[in-house]
C-alpha cells in the first residue's frame, strides 16, 4: 500500500477545499467580524464532538489574540452552564450537519437572550443555519476519510475559518506584538518584551572587595560569590575594576605573580556596566553578545554596584 500517495491525496484534497472556500467567501465573513468586534462581553463558542474540539481550539486562539472567548459544551449548557452566557455576549455555534441534537436543543434558549448567534454549518437551511444571525459555510465536497464519514476535510476548513476570524479581528483591533506578548508573558516573546534587567540581575551577596585587597582575599570572595568574578570598589564603594577567573589565569603566567599581590594589579579597569536597570533583559543580552563579555555590572547614578547580570542567567531564563 502506497502511504505516501494516500497522504498526498489527503493534503491535496484538503488544500483544494480550502482554496474553494476562499473563492466563495463573501460578505458573511465581514458580518461575522463586525458582529464579534461590537460585542462588549465574550464570544462563547459551542459545538459537539470533533466540532467541539475545533471550537475549543478556536476559542483559545481568539482569547490569546485579543478577543475574549471561551468554549461551552452544549450538554453542560443544558444542565446549568447557560448561566455563563450574558446579555452582552455573542455565541458561535459549530455543527457540520447543522443538526447536532445536543446543540440544537440549546439554540432556542440562546435566542431568548437576544444576543447575536453566528452559525458554522454545511447548509444554511439546516436548523443551525435558520437560527443563525450570521452564517458561515463549512461545506466541503468530500471528506478525506475513505468512507467519506469521519470529519477530516470539514474540520480542517472549520479550523481555518476560525483562524481567519482571529486574524481579521487582530487587524480590526490593531493588535500588536506587545499586545500578544501581554497575553503570553511566559512565552519567548513575552520574556523578550517584558522582562527587564531589574527582574534578572543578582542584587544580593554580590562578591565585592576593596581595591587594595590581595589576590588571596579576592579568590576567597570570588569562590563564595559563585559568579566567576569579584568587583573591586574604592572607599566610597564606587566600582573601579573587575577581577575575573580569566584574569586570574592570566596572572598565574606572570613570573612575578604572588598570591599576596594586590588584586587590582591584575583586574580589568573600566569594566562593562549598565545603569538603566529598567532596560529590557533582551537588550542587555544583545549588549553582552556585542561586547563579547559574560558579565555586566549594574550600577546606580554614583557608580556604586547594585547588581550583576550574567549571560548564562539570561539564556537559562529563555531570554533571546
Amino acid at each position: 500500500m502506497d502511504f505516501i500517495k494516500i497522504a498526498k491525496y489527503v493534503l491535496e484534497l484538503e488544500a483544494d477545499e480550502l482554496q474553494n472556500a476562499a473563492k466563495r467567501l463573501s460578505n458573511e465573513i465581514v458580518e461575522a467580524v463586525e458582529c464579534i468586534y461590537k460585542i462588549k462581553g465574550k464570544l462563547i463558542i459551542t459545538g459537539v464532538g470533533k466540532s467541539g474540539l475545533v471550537g475549543a481550539k478556536m476559542a483559545a486562539t481568539l482569547a490569546s489574540t485579543g478577543t475574549s472567548s471561551f468554549f461551552l459544551h452544549p450538554t453542560e449548557a443544558l444542565h446549568g452552564d447557560l448561566g455563563m452566557i450574558g446579555s452582552e455576549d455573542a455565541v458561535l455555534a459549530i455543527s457540520f450537519s447543522g443538526e447536532s441534537e445536543e446543540l440544537i436543543k440549546i439554540l432556542p434558549h440562546i435566542k431568548r437572550f437576544n444576543i447575536p448567534l453566528i452559525g458554522m454549518a454545511r447548509d444554511k437551511n439546516s436548523s443551525l443555519g435558520r437560527y443563525s444571525d450570521v452564517f458561515l459555510s463549512i461545506d466541503v465536497k468530500k471528506e478525506a476519510c475513505p468512507l467519506d464519514a469521519a470529519p477530516t476535510t470539514s474540520t480542517t476548513l472549520t479550523m481555518a475559518l476560525g483562524d481567519a476570524l482571529a486574524v481579521c479581528l487582530m487587524k480590526k483591533r490593531d493588535f500588536k506584538q506587545a499586545d500578544f506578548a501581554s497575553f503570553h508573558p511566559g512565552g519567548s516573546l513575552g520574556k523578550r518584551l517584558f522582562i527587564k534587567v531589574t527582574d534578572m540581575m543578582k542584587s544580593k551577596n554580590i562578591p565585592i572587595i576593596k581595591e587594595d585587597c590581595s589576590i588571596k582575599e579576592a579568590i576567597d570572595v570570588m569562590t563564595h560569590g559563585k559568579l566567576g568574578s569579584v568587583l573591586l570598589v574604592d572607599k566610597n564603594r564606587k566600582l573601579v575594576a573587575i577581577l575575573s577567573d580569566g584574569d586570574l589565569r592570566r596572572a598565574l603566567t606572570n613570573e612575578n605573580f604572588s598570591i599576596n599581590n594586590r588584586a587590582i594589579d591584575y583586574a580589568t579597569k573600566n569594566p562593562k556596566v549598565i545603569q538603566n536597570k529598567n532596560l529590557l533583559a533582551s537588550e542587555a543580552l544583545e549588549m553582552l553578545e556585542k561586547l563579547k563579555v559574560q558579565l555586566l555590572v549594574v550600577i546606580d547614578e554614583d557608580n556604586v554596584p547594585i547588581g550583576t547580570l550574567h549571560v548564562h542567567d539570561l539564556i537559562e531564563a529563555g531570554i533571546k
